[in-house]
């Protein structure tokens, strides 16, 4: 036993550090001279530290970002991930791939060339896509940041698919997303939300475990009644974060 405490306190210890390290590495992402002053503007509303400690990124994890947009979150995961990691990028990447990807700093991130499927049918509201395949296995997670909203039903359940199949078994999805009212009438007011508990329903369908949720992102002053885009509401939208396993 006088040598089982020690060893114990010994292990606390390397994982305090370990989680330390990962702290840290998000630290100096966020304070990097690199990052766009509109991108640290943000900070305090997305919480990112608090949010990828949520999901459980690791720094030698294989880790895909879907629909990376302007690069916000790409600008934070592709340095924690660049020593011991990789890191990809896929679905609508122009953006990241002609302003980051190669640039000092960030010469690891990989954007995956799925085919460029992504479309708004004349009419819709919404986005479509065909059937594609991202092009990796074995990932441990996958990450998408208010994205899922701005596809149909049909489009979301071939994007989810796949990323069920790119994920190792035990691999995590991370979903954050603007909340919508449970089972609220489509609305011009509300097309840029989604219903959280329809998320989990198709995700669970797909074979997805729900493994956690957080209110890292709750704000009890968004009435959830006004388009996101709001000057009232920009910026401040109540956000469901959860995460899902592949089994």
């Amino acid at each position: 036993m006088k040598y089982l405490i020690p060893v114990l306190l010994l292990s606390l210890s390397f994982g305090a550090q370990a989680a330390n390290d990962i702290d840290e590495k998000v630290m100096a992402a966020l304070a990097a001279e690199s990052r766009p002053q509109a991108d640290v503007d943000r900070d305090r509303n997305r919480r990112p530290l608090q949010t990828l400690n949520f999901f459980g990124l690791k720094d030698d994890m294989r880790v895909l970002e879907l629909m990376p947009g302007g690069g916000w979150y790409t600008r934070v995961l592709a340095p924690v991930l660049a020593e011991n990691g990789q890191f990809y990028v896929a679905m609508g990447t122009g953006r990241v791939k002609d302003n980051i990807a190669g640039t000092p700093g960030f010469e690891n991130v990989e954007v995956l060339a799925t085919a460029d499927n992504l479309r708004r049918p004349e009419g819709s509201r919404f986005y479509t896509m065909d059937e594609f395949e991202f092009g990796v296995r074995n990932l441990d997670m996958v990450l998408t940041f208010r994205n899922l909203h701005n596809f149909d039903a049909e489009a979301r359940a071939i994007m989810n698919r796949q990323v069920y199949a790119a994920l190792q078994s035990g691999g995590l999805y991370g979903v954050v997303d603007h909340t919508r009212r449970h089972m609220e009438a489509l609305g011009n007011e509300n097309r840029r939300r989604i219903d959280p508990v329809l998320v989990i329903k198709e995700l669970l369908d797909l074979g997805f475990e729900l493994v956690d949720y957080t209110d890292l992102h709750f704000r009890a002053d968004d009435e959830l009644v006004y388009e996101v885009g709001r000057r009232s509401v920009s910026g401040n939208t109540d956000r469901f974060t959860m995460l899902f396993r592949k089994p």
